[in-house]
């Protein structure tokens, strides 16, 4: 672990197992916040795609005074990650649709490495939260971790296809590929990566689920966020859910952010 990080406790360096072929992108980086009397109780936190470096360090400030500890992990190819050809994340969702799938899975094994490190450094009543892609992340270790008592997804959808074929932000990855590929093909070949595919395997875990959506959000657009929600019913697992009456990047916004903040540190002060 490298000193005088971002996070109180520091930054947390480590390879990725996936190797990739960017140098920066191997090197695992994740801001270390310490709560005290956290009483073994710790959160991966992943924040959402193209996030800037300072994003979710105020959510795990905040969740230090909920007696929280946190541990924020930069996504592949985000913040320090980074190529140097790049200005943005482009290479974790683009129209490269095998780097996406590849870069999806080094995050989801980035985010249980993690977990490791924290139970490592004696963490035993442990939690995950993302935003947005982050979610997506956070859902898919959520899926395949047994270790994992807790588990907010800010932001939700069903597919990873359907987020890039409507959502706003995602315009130019569609305007690439449209005309290439249908929406059903890029469904079928993301399904690998998309929540839809792992929302049995998650019910077999013993977790609490919170879903966060918001109803006028133009990225996770609310029909696939309505469908998360009924997919959770029909399946009963467990799970809470918070509405904001906001859109998708307005809930960095004051006061949205405050709402999003405080639900998601109570529920995870909560269930930890």
């Amino acid at each position: 672990m490298e000193s005088g990080g971002a996070g109180a406790g520091g930054t947390l360096t480590f390879t990725s197992t996936i190797p990739s072929p960017h140098p920066e992108n191997n090197v695992v980086h994740a801001e270390y916040f310490p709560a005290e009397r956290a009483e073994g109780r710790a959160v991966v936190v992943i924040p959402q795609w193209n996030a800037d470096f300072e994003s979710h360090l105020g959510l795990c400030r905040l969740l230090n005074r909920f007696g929280l500890s946190a541990l924020r992990l930069s996504p592949a190819y985000h913040h320090k990650r980074m190529p140097k050809e790049l200005t943005r994340a482009d290479y974790h969702v683009s129209a490269n649709l095998g780097r996406t799938v590849q870069a999806t899975r080094q995050s989801v094994l980035d985010a249980r490495a993690c977990l490791d490190w924290l139970e490592g450094r004696g963490y035993t009543r442990l939690g995950i939260m993302g935003t947005s892609l982050g979610s997506c992340i956070a859902l898919l270790t959520a899926a395949h971790e047994s270790r994992l008592r807790t588990a907010a997804f800010n932001h939700v959808s069903m597919n990873v296809g359907d987020v890039v074929w409507s959502g706003m932000s995602c315009r130019h990855i569609r305007a690439t590929i449209d005309g290439r590929v249908t929406l059903e093909q890029l469904n079928r070949c993301w399904g690998v990566i998309s929540p839809s595919a792992y929302l049995e395997l998650l019910k077999t875990r013993s977790n609490a689920n919170l879903l966060v959506w918001a109803p006028y959000d133009t990225t996770f657009r609310a029909e696939y966020s309505r469908q998360v929600l009924a997919n959770f019913a029909r399946l009963a697992i467990p799970h809470e859910v918070v509405t904001l009456p906001c859109g998708h990047y307005t809930t960095a916004k004051f006061p949205f952010n405050w709402m999003d903040g405080l639900s998601l540190a109570r529920f995870l002060r909560r269930t930890l």
